[in-house]
Formats: C-alpha cells, sequence, structure tokens
C-alpha cells in the first residue's frame, strides 16, 4: 500500500525544521521508513514478490545513504532521528 497523503502530511509535519520544510534529509529518511515498514508487511503476506523485493532493496539503499549523509552533517539530528524512528536498536 502506498502512503496516503494525509499520512504523508503527518510526517512531513512531525520532522520538518521549519514551516514550509518537505525534502530535507529528515523528511525524505522519515518517508523512506514508514515506506520500508509498509512493504515489510507485504512481504510477510507474499513471500514470492521478488519484483518488489526489488524496490525494497532500493528504497533501504536510498536510506542508508541518507542516513550516512545526516550523520556527517548533523551528528545530533542523526541520534535523534534515528531514535523517533526505531531504526537501529
Amino acid at each position: 500500500m502506498a502512503i496516503l497523503n494525509s499520512q504523508k502530511q503527518e510526517i512531513i509535519k512531525n520532522f520538518q525544521r521549519k514551516e514550509l520544510d518537505t525534502g530535507s534529509t529528515e523528511v525524505q529518511v522519515a518517508l523512506l521508513t514508514y515506506k520500508i515498514n509498509d512493504l515489510t508487511e507485504h512481504f510477510k503476506q507474499h513471500k514470492h514478490d521478488y519484483h518488489g523485493r526489488r524496490g525494497l532493496i532500493a528504497q533501504v539503499n536510498k536510506r542508508k545513504k541518507l542516513l550516512s549523509y545526516l550523520k556527517k552533517k548533523n551528528f545530533d539530528s542523526y541520534v535523534k532521528l534515528i531514535k523517533e524512528l526505531n531504526i537501529r536498536k
């Protein structure tokens, strides 16, 4: 399932830096995390959806790149985002 527009707006509102921020690294990582979690639930039922799994792996790799960029540029924001999204335990 795709993220509904209302859900997307709520995610953006929770993770934006300032009023009209929709493309910061934090927002992008949060949106990717919610998409990844949604796809993970999909694959629990549909184990043989290999084409969809390819898209999941691409999203995980993109999130990993964005997180490494954020870690280099703003470590405090990185730690805060990791805790809020429960990405790494």
